[in-house]
């Protein structure tokens, strides 16, 4: 009868056990699965910010080269695109972090 009991107590342990790990796996997996929609976001961030530096870039070889035939007004606006440049930059570098 003692045999008996103490294979009863082990079977409830394992099933303890059993049911702690199931529970354990499915927060997991819950967990799993909110960080890859976290990282497909911020992967689209950084995707679009990319395809926003390219544009200013080219916009910025554009200015580049009508620089000498400028206004003032012009080489305002294409000092702030360069800021805008560089602080896009920034923004990237904090996100991949």
């Amino acid at each position: 009868m003692n045999f008996l009991n103490e294979h009863r107590a082990a079977t409830k342990r394992i099933q303890d056990k059993l049911q702690q790990l199931l529970k354990q796996h499915a927060a997991v997996q819950k967990e799993n699965a909110a960080l890859k929609q976290e990282l497909q976001v911020a992967g689209k961030k950084i995707s679009d910010s990319q395809q926003t530096i390219d544009e200013l870039k080219q916009q910025t070889s554009i200015l580049k080269v009508n620089a000498d035939a400028m206004s003032d007004a012009d080489k305002k606006n294409l000092k702030k695109a360069q800021s805008l440049h560089k602080e896009i930059d920034r923004c990237i570098a904090l996100l991949g972090e």
